[in-house]
């Protein structure tokens, strides 16, 4: 007779189970009765010393559970419940994001391989840790670190829908931030450099970067609705922390605007090839790539530094961690205006760093005085 247990987290009661492989397991049997529990968790121990497939395991226990609770009990494969889910959060989400979770579906389905058709119920924390040595292998720490995130919020949902009984496979599944290199800023005489050796788009990036403080994938998405030459602001929402942005435009900066060619659509990009690149992929992994190239032709990178590791081949391998990139610009304009007086309140509300001590919802920093602050930035 098999075994049943209660959880403190959960009404229901837990079968058991001895694997043929002899590893233990404990499922839910989805029922509060614990003799209709008994019941199942009997019939599920027959099956689990029977040598059959996951399909006929499936039918059987699924047969088992409409004769004694009278209810359908669901088997999707990974697979469809994955495709599903990408494709439920398509009115939910903005293109881009869309995109992006289509895309890290189908690469943790490629490296399921065949168990991609098998139940989502049997893939288990062990599947989720070797995915992570996998993608740890393959990209950066932090694109890792959002593919795990990813299968977290899926296994979460598959829970709460009532397809994944057991705990979220993806909690506690965590990676550590790359240790031995420090991010820094570039001194303006590199960022002339890197002017020098960069095409008319990316010259307009940079002195967007450095004037704005903002990040490179919501700079590429700009498009004239944005920018408000009248006023001399730049409005827009942060694709990374949802916060409402407004940037005075800095006099260097509107000269470099000027030269922008505009049209009379409002949602025409700023930067086109930069804008294609992050709605075709979702990501910033191209432009990052082509700036770390502009790097190196400016020679503040060794050619080595950008290259993809010899473990990871390919156009998506993963690259070495170099001290600066797009986002050291962020970095520049941040020390540029503390070096120059201005209060960590209005850098902070400029950058659009979030802490603890301040929240936009109870610190205003008014027009003028961000204004005066970005005044203060030195001309290229």
């Amino acid at each position: 007779m098999a075994s049943l247990r209660k959880r403190d987290e959960s009404k229901f009661w837990f079968a058991c189970l001895t694997l043929p492989n002899g590893r233990r397991v404990q499922r839910s049997t989805k029922e509060t009765d614990r003799k209709k529990a008994q019941q199942i968790a009997d019939k599920w121990e027959t099956v689990t010393r029977a040598h059959v497939t996951a399909r006929q395991t499936q039918r059987v226990i699924a047969d088992l559970y409409r004769n004694i609770t009278g209810n359908l009990i669901e088997f999707p494969t990974a697979r469809e419940y994955f495709e599903k889910w990408v494709e439920d959060k398509r009115p939910e989400t903005k293109k881009s994001t869309h995109v992006f979770y289509r895309a890290k579906a189908r690469r943790f389905l490629n490296w399921l391989g065949s168990r991609a058709d098998e139940q989502i119920t049997l893939i288990e924390r062990e599947d989720i840790k070797k995915y992570r040595e996998f993608e740890m292998k393959r990209v950066s720490w932090r694109s890792a670190r959002h593919a795990i995130k990813f299968l977290r919020m899926v296994f979460k949902s598959a829970k709460e829908d009532g397809k994944y009984h057991e705990e979220n496979p993806a909690n506690g599944v965590k990676i550590a931030e790359q240790d031995g290199v420090r991010r820094r800023g570039l001194k303006i005489p590199e960022i002339r450099r890197i002017l020098e050796a960069a095409g008319d788009e990316w010259k307009s990036l940079i002195y967007f970067g450095l004037y704005t403080g903002q990040r490179l994938g919501d700079l590429a998405r700009l498009t004239w609705q944005y920018v408000d030459l009248n006023r001399d602001e730049i409005r827009f929402v942060s694709r990374k922390t949802g916060r409402a942005m407004i940037i005075p435009i800095a006099p260097p900066l509107r000269a470099q605007i000027e030269k922008l060619p505009a049209g009379d659509d409002p949602h025409q990009p700023l930067h086109p090839c930069a804008f294609a690149s992050v709605q075709k992929s979702g990501e910033v992994n191209t432009l990052s790539r082509q700036f770390y190239e502009l790097l190196a032709n400016a020679g503040l990178l060794p050619q080595k530094d950008h290259q993809r590791l010899e473990t990871a081949p390919g156009r998506d391998g993963r690259r070495r961690m170099s001290q600066i990139s797009f986002h050291s610009l962020r970095h520049t304009a941040t020390s540029l205006m503390k070096n120059a007086g201005v209060s960590a309140s209005v850098v902070m509300d400029i950058i659009g760093h979030d802490s603890e001590l301040m929240s936009a919802h109870y610190t205003h920093v008014d027009e003028e005085t961000k204004r005066a602050a970005l005044s203060k930035m030195p001309s290229l």
